[in-house]
C-alpha cells in the first residue's frame, strides 16, 4: 500500500499496483506547481516597495518611482509579451518558468542591494520579464495533466498563488506593525522565497509536447469560438490593464495622503482584499446563472461598483477610508476576472488557452502602456496622483458603459425571440385565438 502519484486511486490508499514516476502522473507536478506558485507570489516587500524605494533606504522622490521606475515595468512587459508568447510553446513551457524564476530573484536582490535610479530600472525591467512569462505558469499544467483533472489542478493552482500573496502581505504587515522590523528583512525574506521558487521549477518535468502546436481549426469552429468568447476577452484585457495600473500607483496615492507613515497598513489591506476577492472567486463559481445571457450586464454592473470605489479613494484625504475602498476595488475585480476566465475556458478547446490567454495579456498591456504614456510620461501635462486616479475611475467608468448598454441589448434581443416563441405556442392551442 502506498500513494498512488498516477492519480488513479484518487486521494485514496493505492492497493493496485500504480506505481509511476511520481512526476508521470497529475500529481506530482501540480504539487511542484502548488509550491513554486505559493513561494513565487509571497513577496512581503511588494506592499511597501514604494515607501522603501522613496525612504531613507534608497532616498529616492516619489517623483522618480512614479515617473521614471514604474513605467519601465509598463513599457519592458509590452516589448516582451509577444517573444516570450511566441517562444513559450516551442521551448514546452517549464524554461520559461524557469526563466520567470530567475528573474524574480534577479529583480528583488537588486531591490534589496542596488541604489540609485538605475538599479531600480534594471530591478523592474527584470520584474517585467517575470510578468511576461506568466504565460508559461499559467499553461504548462494543462500540458502535463489529462483534461479530466483540467478543473481540479486548475483550483489548486489558483489558490497557492493567492494564499502565497496573502501570506506574504499579511508577514509583512505583522512584521512592520508588532516587531517595527525594518524593510530590509522583509526584502530578503522576499528574495528567499523566490529563490525557493527558482529551485523548485527545476524539478518540474518537461511536457512532451505544447498545447497549440500543430493544431488545425476549420473556420466555422474559428468563428463560433470568436461569437462565444469576444467580450469577455476584451474585458478581460481592459480590467487588467486597469487593475496593474491602479495597484502599481496605489502606494504612491498613499504616500500622498498620508506622508512618512512607516507603520502603515499596506499588507494587511492587500492581503485581506487578497483573501477576499479569493472567497468572491470561488463563491461565483458556484453561482447558477446563464453567464452567455447575464454575463455581460453582470460585468458592467459590477464595473460601476469598481468606477465608484476609485472616484472615492480619489477625493478622500483619510488613509482609512482609501483603504475601505481599494478593499472594494479588488475583492470586486477578482470574480469579475474569475467569470471572464471561466467563460474563455468553457467555449474553448483547451489547446488554445495559452495563445488566448497571452493574447489577452498583450491586449491588457498594450492599453496599459498607452494609459500610461498619456497619464504618467506626457512633460507637458505632468498629472498630480489625484488627478490620475480620477483618470482611472473614468476608465472603469467608460467600460462599465460599453458593457452595460450591451448587457441590457442582448438580454433584450435574446429574451424577446423567446416571448415570441411562447405567445406562438400559446396560439397554437386548441382555443387558443379565444384566451
Amino acid at each position: 500500500m502506498g500513494f498512488c502519484w498516477s492519480g488513479e486511486c484518487g486521494n485514496r490508499p493505492c492497493w493496485a499496483g500504480h506505481y509511476v514516476p511520481w512526476h508521470a502522473g497529475w500529481v506530482g507536478p501540480t504539487v511542484l506547481l502548488c509550491i513554486y506558485g505559493f513561494c513565487s507570489m509571497m513577496r512581503p516587500i511588494e506592499p511597501f516597495v514604494t515607501v522603501f524605494l522613496t525612504g531613507t533606504y534608497k532616498n529616492l522622490t516619489t517623483e522618480q518611482v512614479t515617473r521614471q521606475v514604474i513605467p519601465v515595468w509598463t513599457y519592458s512587459s509590452l516589448v516582451l509579451l509577444v517573444p516570450v508568447l511566441l517562444v513559450t510553446d516551442f521551448l514546452r513551457y517549464k524554461p520559461v518558468i524557469v526563466l520567470q524564476g530567475l528573474t524574480y530573484v534577479t529583480a528583488f536582490l537588486l531591490i534589496l542591494v542596488g541604489s540609485g535610479v538605475r538599479s531600480a530600472q534594471l530591478a523592474f525591467f527584470s520584474y517585467s520579464i517575470a510578468m511576461a512569462a506568466d504565460v508559461a505558469y499559467f499553461s504548462y499544467i494543462y500540458s502535463v495533466v489529462p483534461p479530466s483533472y483540467y478543473q481540479r489542478v486548475t483550483g489548486y493552482v489558483r489558490a497557492a498563488i493567492l494564499l502565497g500573496y496573502a501570506a506574504g502581505a499579511s508577514l509583512a504587515q505583522l512584521l512592520v506593525s508588532l516587531d517595527g522590523v525594518s524593510l530590509y528583512w522583509l526584502a530578503f525574506v522576499t528574495l528567499i522565497s523566490v529563490s525557493i521558487a527558482l529551485m523548485t521549477s527545476f524539478f518540474l518535468p518537461m511536457p512532451k509536447t505544447g498545447l497549440f502546436s500543430n493544431e488545425e481549426y476549420s473556420a466555422d469552429q474559428t468563428k463560433s469560438c470568436v461569437d462565444a468568447v469576444l467580450f469577455f476577452c476584451i474585458w478581460a484585457a481592459t480590467g487588467r490593464c486597469g487593475f496593474y495600473q491602479v495597484t502599481s500607483y496605489v502606494q504612491v496615492l498613499w504616500v500622498h495622503i498620508q506622508p512618512n507613515n512607516f507603520t502603515a497598513y499596506n499588507g494587511g489591506v492587500d492581503a485581506i482584499s487578497t483573501l477576499s476577492g479569493a472567497a468572491a472567486s470561488v463563491a461565483v463559481g458556484h453561482v447558477s446563472l446563464e453567464w452567455s445571457v447575464w454575463g455581460e450586464l453582470v460585468l458592467g454592473g459590477f464595473t460601476v461598483l469598481i468606477a465608484g470605489a476609485l472616484f472615492l479613494m480619489d477625493l478622500t484625504d483619510n488613509i482609512w477610508i482609501s483603504y475601505t475602498f481599494f478593499f472594494l476595488f479588488k475583492t470586486i475585480y477578482m470574480p469579475l476576472t474569475t467569470i471572464c476566465t471561466f467563460q474563455i475556458a468553457k467555449k474553448l478547446n483547451r489547446r488554445r488557452y495559452a495563445l488566448v490567454f497571452g493574447l489577452n495579456s498583450f491586449v491588457g498591456t498594450v492599453l496599459q502602456s498607452v494609459l500610461t504614456a498619456i497619464v504618467i510620461n506626457t512633460k507637458s501635462v505632468q498629472l498630480p496622483i489625484t488627478s490620475q486616479f480620477l483618470i482611472y475611475a473614468s476608465y472603469f467608468a467608460a467600460i462599465s458603459l460599453l458593457f452595460t448598454v450591451r448587457g441590457v441589448y442582448k438580454v433584450l434581443h435574446l429574451k424577446r425571440p423567446a416571448a415570441g416563441s411562447q405567445a406562438e405556442r400559446t396560439n397554437s392551442m386548441p382555443g387558443g385565438s379565444h384566451l
